[in-house]
């Protein structure tokens, strides 16, 4: 009985060059990949805090690695912090980080609870160029007034200086405004919103001082 005879296979020593010159490729790569750093950071929509002071928070402060550098963990470590209410992270390049912020606004100093009161209801401690609300707000009053203050141009918010809860027979919903330059205005919850035309309206009276009604009736009373 004839004997077979195997052949043996040549490892064909191109082959597994090429095989291994791939791998190092790949190798270099990944490690030129976690080598390349975040070098430009563009941050959006931050009034409270400075781009320096959000780049801290976010951890971005010591130009870290690309890849190592998650979205969303930029995002837990800002949305961690009182003065935040949402974060968006967009990535267009390796080395670009794009950061949109939506403050949690401080909307008013509580004189009876002593505290900084911020768009969610948060009470802080740290004090803000905010209005002061001098008097005690009914519950049932203060959750629609923390809605309808929230909804006001936050530009017109930081030239009112005092706010007292002031209602009549006509509209427990009142409030007596104090601002900032010396005029004083008459609002309700269902109208506040008119404050944001306030500059408009003092313009038309030649910067003279007095009270402006915006609870009823719009107009403006010149102070002798």
């Amino acid at each position: 009985m004839a004997r077979k005879v195997r052949k043996k296979r040549k490892i064909k020593v191109k082959n597994v060059l090429l095989v291994l010159l791939f791998f190092i490729i790949i190798l270099l790569g990944l490690a030129f990949l976690t080598d390349v750093k975040i070098n430009n950071i563009v941050i959006k929509g931050n009034t409270l805090y400075s781009d320096w002071e959000i780049i801290e928070k976010a951890g971005l402060d010591d130009y870290t690695s690309s890849l190592k550098t998650l979205s969303r963990n930029i995002e837990k470590r800002l949305e961690e912090d009182d003065y935040i209410k949402n974060v968006d992270v967009e990535r267009p390049s390796l080395t670009k980080v794009v950061i949109e912020i939506e403050e949690n606004l401080p909307l008013f100093y509580y004189l009876p609870a002593q505290k900084t009161i911020l768009a969610d209801e948060k009470e802080v401690s740290d004090n803000f160029p905010v209005p002061t609300v001098i008097n005690y707000v009914p519950d049932k009053i203060y959750t629609k007034f923390l809605k309808a203050i929230s909804s006001v141009n936050y530009d017109i918010v930081k030239r009112i200086s005092e706010i007292r809860y002031d209602p009549n027979e006509v509209d427990e919903g009142r409030f007596f405004l104090t601002m900032n330059d010396g005029n004083q205005v008459y609002l309700t919850l269902n109208k506040f919103t008119k404050i944001d035309n306030y500059l408009d309206i003092i313009k038309e009276f030649d910067n003279k001082k007095g009270i402006l009604y915006l609870d009823s009736g719009e107009y403006f009373e010149v102070k002798s």
